[in-house]
């Protein structure tokens, strides 16, 4: 049979071409990094290059060949580290770290916006607003979603206040270690979840989880507390949401049993219906209705 020699076999010769180019170049080459010199020294005679940095800014602490046992050779030896320092005045963090930890609070933020305060409610309610009036894609998703962040912010701010207050401030200022930064960052937050929690949600996770619960808050894990709380607000947000489909569906009703008596009951009544759904919703002031209930649930 004749074979052909396709694009794919020229690649992978080109692929160990490179790489066996790449093996001959650096065979049997070493670099040493010098302590006073700004060059690297290295067995090929007609190779040279630039050392990153210079000589004070090395990433070792001691020189190549400075190691006399094992011991020395076992210890690490880098000079690039990231230090916490706690009493140096005002228990500043190194700003690595810093870093660090405002990244990873940015990667689990969402998941924290979603599961610990009011967001899951309010986006429910606000769908189920939408879905009600039959609009499709009016309001859009992400208008509906900033709606729910802004208003989530609102409804908790009195808890973020007293997460700053009571956390962030003294674990700055050196007053606090970072164990009981989490405690005390934890207790607004935990006081805001179990004000939305029925008891029968805490008793049901407590006993799958065999565990004895005086009735205290300060008794819950938030492994408990978590679930009970997000089972309270799907339940609150559907039983929002039902009431508001109710006036919604008798205007379909009405519309569909007119065109019924008139005969047209090849035209669906969703087409009929929706410009009435919207002009009550407008006159009867909608939007003020559903996000002054919706909030309103968080202090009443």
């Amino acid at each position: 049979m004749k074979k052909y020699f396709s694009g794919y076999h020229l690649a992978k010769l080109i692929c160990l071409l490179m790489v066996a180019g790449i093996l001959y170049l650096n065979w049997g080459e070493t670099v040493y990094a010098t302590e006073n010199s700004t060059t690297a020294v290295t067995d090929t005679p007609y190779r040279e290059s630039n050392l990153t940095g210079t000589s004070n800014e090395r990433t070792n602490l001691d020189p190549p060949g400075a190691s006399e046992n094992a011991d020395d050779l076992a210890e690490l030896n880098i000079a690039n580290t990231v230090t916490v320092t706690y009493n140096n005045g005002n228990g500043s963090v190194n700003g690595a770290l810093r870093i660090l930890l405002i990244l990873t609070l940015i990667a689990i933020a969402p998941s924290l916006i979603i599961m610990l305060t009011s967001f899951t409610r309010i986006i429910i309610v606000l769908h189920f607003t939408r879905q009600a009036l039959n609009t499709q894609t009016a309001p859009p998703n992400t208008v509906l979603i900033g709606i729910a962040l802004f208003l989530t912010f609102y409804i908790m701010q009195p808890t973020l206040t007293a997460v700053y207050t009571e956390a962030v401030a003294p674990f700055e200022a050196g007053e606090l270690t970072q164990e009981e930064a989490f405690k005390a960052a934890a207790a607004p937050i935990r006081q805001f979840m179990y004000g939305q929690t029925q008891k029968s949600d805490v008793n049901f996770f407590m006993d799958l989880s065999r565990l004895e619960w005086s009735g205290e808050l300060d008794d819950i894990p938030i492994s408990v507390l978590v679930p009970a709380f997000i089972i309270n607000e799907l339940r609150v947000a559907f039983i929002i949401g039902f009431l508001i489909y109710i006036p919604f569906i008798v205007i379909d009703m009405v519309v569909a049993s007119t065109l019924m008596s008139m005969g047209m009951m090849m035209l669906p009544p969703t087409t009929i219906s929706m410009p009435f759904k919207i002009l009550l919703f407008v006159l009867a002031d909608g939007w003020y209705l559903v996000i002054r209930g919706v909030v309103g649930t968080f202090y009443y």
